[in-house]
């Protein structure tokens, strides 16, 4: 009946981890959700103005966020983290003190690690915002989710699926366009199944990207 669900959360406890792990009461559930977000938001803000993504491969996997009484710690999965650690040695440190600000924390300390994807294509944020780069540089989207496709195959991925959805090529009329190469059980749950959401703005309006990468059955 068309009725969806999201294929991360519906892995969560077999092939699926969670990337906050922290806990609340009830009461205050709601400001540490809104924490995390800020501090998601912060981080991707600051890659984005320090970092020229030429390629797309520099870009975020995931951010996982630890929290302890005293301590918050953030996980950075990347591409090429070298990018962040050269030319600036403090990148890192400043990037603490700006997520530090947003947050006004003052009686916790903010420890941020930087971890590298060994297959930075086998990741649907990195492919996602591949894409998106060959969008905005006014690519034709076959051509664009074509090459996404061979990158992921080649990073060894079982089977791919990209969706992108709006007004394609600055039509008139909104579609939506999806290009599925080998295999991508959604309905089994021991699939190791890999999904990302990712919006990009183009000068004809705002596009979605998604897209479902099968690693391996487990």
């Amino acid at each position: 009946m068309g009725q969806k669900i999201h294929p991360l959360g519906f892995r969560l406890g077999t092939t699926q981890s969670h990337d906050s792990i922290w806990f609340a009461q009830p009461r205050n559930y709601s400001e540490n959700l809104k924490e995390d977000k800020i501090i998601r938001d912060c981080i991707k803000n600051y890659i984005q103005k320090t970092i020229r993504i030429s390629s797309g491969v520099e870009g975020i996997g995931r951010i996982k966020i630890k929290k302890r009484i005293d301590l918050i710690q953030v996980i950075i999965y990347m591409g090429l983290p070298k990018l962040l650690l050269e030319g600036k040695p403090r990148r890192i440190e400043e990037l603490q003190i700006n997520v530090k600000k947003k947050l006004n924390c003052v009686n916790r300390k903010i420890n941020i690690a930087i971890t590298r994807i060994p297959n930075a294509y086998r990741d649907p944020n990195i492919l996602a915002e591949f894409i998106a780069g060959q969008l905005k540089n006014r690519i034709s989207f076959r051509k664009a989710i074509k090459k996404a496709i061979e990158l992921a195959e080649q990073a060894g991925t079982k089977g791919i699926q990209v969706q992108i959805a709006g007004r394609i090529d600055g039509k008139e009329i909104a579609r939506v366009e999806w290009i599925r190469e080998g295999r991508v059980p959604l309905q089994t749950i021991r699939a190791k199944i890999d999904y990302c959401s990712y919006p990009v703005r183009t000068i004809y309006g705002v596009l979605g990207i998604k897209v479902w990468i099968f690693l391996n059955k487990e």
